[in-house]
């Protein structure tokens, strides 16, 4: 058990992190105590203790701290806390300070800004105590996404995400919301009727307006027969005038749900991207998490999908599954090399308590080999030509590493980009989708914080959103392109 005694609570997310990822496996308890002196007290597991205090760092004490002053003592308070758990630790993390799932949208900022290469890659290491070769990776990734993003209009443009919350099993290290598909195959097209539904009302709230990209994710689209997916492409091309689109992406997934006559039905429609996505291409891993397919039905299902055609194939793995070493990794990554896909997503493993691991009380293990993984995914990923072109991280990641997509030369993800950079309206549809609506002016809350995204989430539950798909198109139609 490790305590955190916080003077404010602005100071306890950051800290609360950054103690969780030097310590995955340790409860961690916080409490906040306005009254208290020191600003931050941490007592560890073997009885000792660390303190900040009002007069250590550098900022003169205020009775009613304004929002400035706030932010300078978090960030002073949370670097003190960090170089003491880095010195008992005998080495730093390699996002240093850093907690938030999108570092590059803060270079992003600088970027747009004005500042310097030199001055961004400064403020990362010295202040944000960020390892150089993590800087160096964010900005290049910045750098790709930035030129990219100035291909669309985002103010006036919009993305379509689509979600199909069905999957062959439920990997054991999965939180998103999907179901078996053979519990569930009554009622796809009940699904289906309610999502048609919520489609053509977007549709209506987009008219004059055209997507920029469109994304079908989930679960695993290909759960759905030949027929059903037909319709639903059939419904999307209907609903929304996707002759300019840059990107229209199917999230195939899983080999065990792709077949020739699936593929087929995708290649009557304008989808330019696909995913065949193993994860990892050792047996014993797959049987371990669930994932009830063979190595060789990716390698079968991925040339499947060259023969019909398919000329950009994203694949992605897992660094970090339990079990494997960094020689399991090598083997993988030399596999999908011999496959070469046009982009990869390399994922370090996060647990969620909404996942099997998670509800069993597994912890991602940081074993040093979760370094060398992702080290030869990179060398791997631009042996086949590829740059990386986004970055992510989540809470709970093992090694307090990233997840990073790698592409070929126009063949990146936009639609990853938008996501992660939040630059442009994306309208979900479907039982988990999150609609992210930006304001032309941003609004002022209750307690004066001003915000230019508004977030609309359908409901998870596949049952309630079929019952109340009209209430899921309402909450839209108040906020779109206000």
């Amino acid at each position: 058990m490790i305590r955190i005694e916080s003077k404010r609570n602005k100071f306890t997310y950051n800290i609360y992190h950054i103690v969780k990822a030097f310590y995955p496996g340790e409860e961690v308890e916080q409490n906040v105590d306005g009254e208290q002196e020191p600003l931050v007290a941490l007592y560890m597991p073997d009885g000792s203790s660390f303190y900040v205090r009002s007069e250590e760092i550098g900022i003169p004490p205020c009775e009613k701290p304004d929002e400035e002053q706030l932010q300078k003592e978090k960030w002073e308070v949370t670097r003190r806390v960090y170089r003491y758990l880095a010195e008992v630790n005998k080495g730093g993390l390699a996002w240093g300070i850093l907690t938030g799932v999108r570092p590059t949208k803060l270079i992003m900022q600088k970027l747009e800004a004005g500042e310097s290469r030199e001055e961004i890659l400064r403020s990362f290491q010295e202040d944000d105590l960020v390892s150089p070769e993590k800087a160096q990776l964010s900005y290049e990734i910045a750098c790709r996404e930035h030129e990219l993003l100035s291909r669309l209009d985002c103010a006036e443009g919009f993305s379509l995400y689509v979600g199909i919350p069905f999957c062959p099993s439920v990997c054991s290290y999965c939180s998103f919301s999907s179901s078996p598909i053979d519990v569930w195959r009554d009622r796809v097209d009940g699904y289906l009727d309610a999502l048609v539904k919520e489609l053509r009302a977007l549709g209506k709230m987009a008219e004059g307006r055209k997507p920029d990209t469109v994304y079908i994710g989930g679960g695993t689209p290909t759960t759905l027969e030949p027929e059903q997916l037909d319709r639903l492409l059939g419904i999307i091309t209907e609903c929304f005038d996707i002759s300019q689109a840059l990107e229209f992406t199917i999230e195939a997934g899983r080999p065990d749900s792709i077949t020739e006559e699936k593929l087929c039905v995708i290649r009557k429609y304008p989808v330019t991207r696909i995913s065949v996505n193993p994860q990892t291409m050792q047996q014993r891993t797959l049987d371990l998490v669930g994932r009830h397919h063979t190595v060789e039905d990716v390698e079968k299902a991925f040339h499947m999908a060259r023969r019909l055609g398919f000329d950009n194939i994203n694949m992605d793995l897992i660094a970090g599954l339990p079990g494997e070493t960094a020689e399991d990794m090598r083997d993988t990554l030399a596999k999908v090399e011999a496959l070469h896909p046009d982009s990869l997503t390399v994922h370090a493993l996060a647990i969620k308590r909404a996942a099997k691991f998670g509800q069993e009380g597994r912890t991602a293990q940081l074993h040093s080999e979760i370094s060398q993984m992702v080290e030869d995914a990179s060398q791997s990923a631009r042996r086949m030509g590829m740059a990386p072109y986004y970055l992510y991280r989540q809470k709970n990641i093992a090694g307090n590493f990233e997840n990073v997509g790698y592409a070929e030369v126009d063949k990146a993800g936009i639609y990853n980009i938008l996501i992660m950079e939040e630059k442009q309206t994306i309208l979900a549809a479907g039982a988990g989708a999150s609609t992210k609506i930006l304001l032309q002016e941003p609004i002022r809350e209750e307690n004066g914080k001003e915000i230019g995204i508004i977030r609309i989430e359908n409901v998870k539950n596949i049952t309630e959103y079929i019952n109340r798909i009209d209430e899921m198109i309402e909450r839209k139609g108040e906020w779109l392109w206000r």
